[in-house]
């Protein structure tokens, strides 16, 4: 089909939404109604020479009682779908009757096989029938697409004399015909596009990095390309005419299946219909989608492979719905976000805030390791997906995970505003299981964001695309992998680093006064309410609770009922009311009374035999209560001897060190960097100041005691590391890598600047500062 038909056709069917359907739909539905009835006309024009051969299969096996009929009506029809109904479009022109026209239709609706029928269900196109009906449009509607001024059929329409009036359109210029008409609306109603539409620069660019690096090494065969976040199927079509140009250019046949899964029941119909028009019925079969097939929640794959992958995946989007599907953060168990490395367990859950790189996860665990080409993957992502997410986080440990298992190419970022609704940077991941010798363990960082051509008239935010010279520089860069201004070559462990923990020691000042005595009293919490009923019913909640437990009941639920008179005062008595029965609860149990009298009990006893004298050292006055306690045969458990302790000390930089453990010789080695110190009776471990804990990013590439010794011990020189606590991130900083700064304005440019503006001003500038004086 030539250029001139191809404008024509475009145009016509652009028409049709106009002269039909205005007044109507609002513009941003006109795709609602102009793209299903323009598969409809297709696959209607495709079916008409067999109809008859369809009718009469379908009647000889419903005679001989057979169910599965699919296999021989395709048959019959020669294609991937057929129609059983006994009317065509052209028969639906002579129904005058609108209720009669409206009824037919359905029944010819009705009539398509399952794949058809998914795409009608997904357009939700039957919801929009009784509207055109009843505005007297369906009948337009169908003749507007039978206009003998076009041929949407495959055979050509012929003059009188034979000569053809209007050629035959074959699948690929069908496709390539609806693909224009989604472009259209798409851009039409930008505010929506980049949900589910590629820009075709970005894509080809995107394909061209996976392809270009193997071509010496496509052999014939069967390759399978895979997109989970498909849209209308754009990056799909372009990828498989990507690998058929080269497959023709080196003179191979190759076989090619297109798998695809998309959760917006739209974008999906586009895609299944624009396949069926190709001619690709037996591809159609594996775009799976509809409100229900979350990539994240419902894979459609879970155990194939794929050779070539792409992706624009939705950044920024909340996946909380699909989490709680899964079984919520802690319930997830699927593979492809749970994996081991390293003989670690690595969980890649992100947060529920935006799930983008989850999909590269998911890509990432269907790559093809069995074959001597591997898999390769393409996929955007916005800046957020280079940075977001602390050591252990999902981002990062996916980050780590794709690095160091060196599947990770390079890295493109791309100009600014290249997406219809959105100006945000944006990145194309490159990825290969089969990385050539030269790229082992490195990764190359491309800056592109310059390279553009700038568009005539934007499309929504897009005010910009990538040329074929632009993206002939961009691959070529990607292709030479060297160094440039523009292009950054790493080894793998440059993005990673080490959090490490670093610890300081407890230091503490402890006194015995009968002010800590007495809070320790209600030390189970709601110390506020409990000193209310302390007060109440005073030390017998602690010795007789039993006796006194259907007054506490009582008291509770009237617990700030005289307080109404109150509400306009917005005083803290109403914050009593509605007391939570959980809390209820806990103030009910016996054994937290029972408890804090024991603390007060243990505590007054202290008080007599140690007084109220202040302690410098913690350590000596552990000792002393330890001592006390055990002469008087008492006993506390570790976390009641923990509340106590708090309660009666406080910080102070002046004191020792508290000791939390002694080693005996040869049971440990002294290492301070490490928090184990020489001291008296073996080697010490110091107790850890919550309060004081700090952390701190070691790059990979940097010996973690060289970076202590320089950074941190010249400042703090008791600090230690807590290597348990340890953690691996990754992250990559394409600013810092290719950040230009600007230099300074020397002092004579500002000069000069200030005296050219004080003679703009005709000298108002020295009178100001003249009258300042």
């Amino acid at each position: 089909m030539d250029q001139a038909t191809h404008n024509k056709i475009i145009s016509f069917i652009w028409g049709i939404a106009d002269d039909v359907l205005r007044d109507l739909f609002v513009r941003g539905k006109y795709r609602d109604v102009i793209l299903p009835m323009f598969v409809l006309r297709r696959l209607d024009a495709v079916l008409e020479p067999t109809k008859h051969a369809v009718l009469d299969t379908k009647k000889m096996l419903d005679e001989a009682g057979i169910t599965e009929q699919y296999a021989g009506l395709c048959g019959a029809s020669g294609e991937a779908f057929y129609n059983t109904s006994k009317f065509t479009l052209r028969d639906l022109l002579a129904r005058s009757n609108q209720q009669q026209l409206k009824a037919d239709f359905e029944a010819y609706l009705d009539g398509f096989s399952s794949d058809v029928q998914d795409i009608l269900t997904n357009f939700e196109f039957r919801n929009i029938i009784p509207r055109l009906s009843k505005a007297d449009a369906l009948g337009t509607l169908i003749a507007k697409f039978l206009d003998p001024e076009i041929n949407l059929s495959p055979t050509p329409v012929l003059n009188g004399d034979g000569t053809v009036k209007h050629p035959g359109m074959d699948n690929h210029s069908m496709g390539t015909v609806f693909e224009e008409l989604v472009r259209k609306f798409n851009e039409e109603n930008n505010e929506e596009a980049g949900e589910h539409w590629t820009p075709r620069d970005g894509v080809r660019l995107m394909t061209n990095l996976v392809f270009l690096p193997i071509i010496d090494q496509i052999k014939p065969g069967t390759y399978l390309l895979f997109d989970d976040a498909c849209g209308t199927g754009g990056i799909l079509t372009v990828g498989e005419n990507t690998l058929q140009e080269i497959a023709q250019q080196r003179g191979l046949k190759v076989s090619i299946r297109m798998y695809g899964q998309e959760i917006n029941p739209e974008t999906y119909a586009i895609c299944k219909a624009d396949m069926l028009l190709k001619g690709e019925g037996e591809n159609a079969k594996y775009i799976v989608g509809g409100a229900e097939w979350s990539t994240l929640s419902h894979d459609a794959f879970p155990s194939q492979v794929f050779d070539f992958m792409f992706a624009n995946p939705p950044y920024g989007k909340s996946w909380k719905k699909d989490l709680e599907t899964m079984g919520g953060k802690d319930g997830i168990r699927d593979p492809r976000f749970k994996v081991t490395h390293k003989d670690e367990e690595l969980n890649l859950v992100t947060r529920s805030s935006d799930g983008q790189l989850l999909f590269l996860a998911n890509k990432v665990a269907k790559m093809n390791d069995k074959t001597e080409l591997g898999s390769r993957i393409a996929e955007v992502h916005n800046g957020s997906s280079l940075f977001t997410g602390d050591a252990g986080q999902g981002e990062s440990n996916i980050r780590r995970w794709i690095i160091e298992n060196d599947w990770l190419e390079a890295i493109v970022a791309l100009p600014l505003n290249m997406f219809y609704n959105t100006g945000i940077a944006t990145y194309i991941w490159v990825l290969s299981n089969r990385k050539p010798k030269h790229r082992r363990g490195k990764v190359q960082l491309i800056d592109a964001s310059q390279w553009y051509k700038p568009l005539r008239k934007n499309l929504g935010k897009k005010n910009c695309e990538l040329s074929p010279e632009d993206i002939q520089r961009i691959c070529d860069t990607f292709l030479k992998f060297e160094e440039t201004e523009q292009s950054k070559i790493f080894p793998n462990e440059a993005f990673g680093y080490r959090k490490v923990v670093v610890e300081r020691p407890l230091r503490l000042h402890s006194q015995i006064t009968p002010k800590a005595v007495d809070s320790l009293r209600f030390a189970s919490g709601d110390e506020d309410i409990r000193s209310e009923l302390y007060d109440q019913f005073g030390d017998e909640l602690f010795t007789i609770f039993a006796k006194l437990r259907s007054k506490l009941e009582t008291a509770l639920s009237e617990w700030g009922a005289d307080d109404d008179s109150d509400d306009e005062d917005g005083d803290d008595s109403a914050s009593k009311k509605g007391l939570p029965e959980k809390k209820k609860k806990k103030l009910l149990d016996a054994k937290t009374w029972e408890r804090d009298g024991r603390l007060v009990a243990t505590a007054t006893a202290l008080l007599e035999d140690l007084g109220d004298g202040l302690f410098t050292d913690h350590n000596q006055f552990r000792e002393k209560v330890e001592a006390a306690l055990k002469n008087r045969s008492l006993k506390l458990s570790a976390a009641d001897l923990k509340v106590f302790y708090k309660a009666v000390s406080w910080r102070d930089e002046t004191a020792p060190e508290v000791v939390a453990k002694i080693h005996k010789a040869g049971k440990a080695t002294v290492n301070p960097l490490y928090g184990f110190y020489k001291g008296k009776g073996g080697i010490i471990e110091y107790e850890s100041d919550p309060d004081l804990r700090d952390t701190e990013q070691v790059p990979l590439l940097e010996d973690v005691e060289v970076f202590m010794k320089r950074e941190v011990l010249p400042y703090t020189p008791d600090a230690w590391i807590d290597p348990e606590a340890t953690k691996i991130g990754y992250e990559i900083s394409f600013t810092r890598h290719f950040y230009k700064p600007q230099p300074l304005r020397s002092l004579e440019e500002i000069r000069a600047d200030i005296l050219s503006l004080e003679k703009e001003t005709d000298g108002m500038l020295a009178e100001i500062v003249g009258g300042a004086k």
